[in-house]
């Protein structure tokens, strides 16, 4: 993981695995020093990851609540099509889920 710093947005460079262990730990510490630092706007370039379990994709949606809190901005770029199709997928589980129960009519 490598951070740099482009026209005021911090950079933040991915690569691996985003899984439950080290890993996660890891990108999470990072995102906290990121928005504890003041940084407004925080990119993570998703190009080089290889795989995301849903711990790593938890970590991603805690990220994004605490950078809004904060006032600041959390993006993903460079989301490869398998990364896509697992968001795609998981935002239509929290969908189907949310839908109100309807009685069966006979």
């Amino acid at each position: 993981m490598t951070n740099r710093e482009v026209d005021g947005t911090s950079v933040v460079t991915l690569d691996g695995r985003i899984v439950l262990g080290e890993e996660r730990k890891s990108l999470r510490e990072k995102l906290k020093g990121l928005i504890a630092e003041g940084n407004k706007q925080i990119v993570l370039n998703m190009d080089n990851i290889t795989y995301i379990d849903s711990t790593g994709l938890g970590t991603l949606v805690a990220a994004q609540i605490s950078a809004k809190t904060h006032g600041a901005s959390l993006k993903l770029c460079n989301l490869g099509r398998r990364f896509q199709e697992l968001l795609h997928l998981k935002l239509i589980a929290l969908t189907a889920e949310n839908q109100p129960r309807r009685t069966p009519t006979i």
